[in-house]
Order: C-alpha cells, then sequence, then structure tokens
C-alpha cells in the first residue's frame, strides 16, 4: 500500500472537492493515460489493486506510471463510541482526485492492450473515467 513515511499532522480536515484538476491534467510520462472523470477520494488499497491489474493484463511488458498519491489520512472513530471526546484515528490514506486528474500512465505497449489494461484497472476504481492518448505536438517554423 502506499502511504507517505511521515507527515507533518497526523489528522487533516476533510476539506471540498470542487473544480477541475490544474495539475497533472496531461500525459507526460506513457503513451496513454486513464483520467478522471468525476472527484473522489481514491483510497490506497484501490489505487493498488488498478496497479496490479495493469500490470497482470500486459505481463510486465512496457512500464506503467502512478500519478497520484494518498497523502491525506482519513479518521475514524471507533464502533458504537458516543459523541466528543475528540477526533478519531487514522485509518487509512486517500489521494484528493479532480476531474481532468491523470491517474496512470502506461507506455511500451500497444493501444489495444493498453486501452483492455486500463479498461480493467478502471474497474478497480469508484469513478468514471476515461482513456486518453497522448497529444504530440508539432512544432512549426
Amino acid at each position: 500500500m502506499l502511504m507517505p513515511k511521515r507527515v507533518k499532522y497526523r489528522r487533516v480536515q476533510r476539506g471540498r472537492l470542487k473544480g477541475k484538476a490544474t495539475r497533472g491534467n496531461t500525459v507526460t510520462y506513457g503513451d496513454f493515460g486513464l483520467v478522471a472523470l468525476e472527484p473522489a477520494w481514491i483510497k490506497s488499497n484501490q489505487i493498488e489493486a488498478a496497479r496490479i491489474a495493469l500490470t497482470r493484463y500486459t505481463k510486465r511488458g512496457g512500464q506503467v506510471w502512478i500519478k497520484i498519491f494518498p497523502d491525506k489520512p482519513v479518521t475514524q472513530k471507533p464502533a458504537e463510541t458516543r459523541m466528543g471526546s475528540g477526533k478519531g484515528s487514522p485509518e487509512y490514506w486517500v489521494a484528493v482526485v479532480k476531474p481532468g486528474r491523470v491517474m496512470f500512465e502506461i507506455g511500451g505497449v500497444s493501444e489495444e492492450v493498453a486501452r483492455e489494461a486500463m479498461r480493467l484497472a478502471s474497474h478497480k476504481l469508484p469513478i468514471k473515467t476515461k482513456f486518453v492518448r497522448k497529444e504530440t505536438e508539432e512544432v512549426e517554423q
């Protein structure tokens, strides 16, 4: 599972999921990417399940890049606990994902293989996603 080695604060506030992704919204490393179409918190175990689905389908051919990292702790209070007495303890880690964010990239494989691998990976995620191709920029002179 992905999680930070150390953090400045053990517990953080929930925040809001508004707006589109302004960073990480282009395919930079690989040839194909998987883009989020909805805002969500993606758990570390969901990221890991999607990564395993990608690498298994490609039979460890090509290369996979994970462009999201779960750096937000989510707390939970124990079951059947009365209200009050402070915030709960951190239970799991999430990555905050906004629409337009490229979550996974893959390179070194054909488009059909990449498309099917991304489809399998998207089934492991709790949001709608889209398969994208890298935009090659032609320099005009």
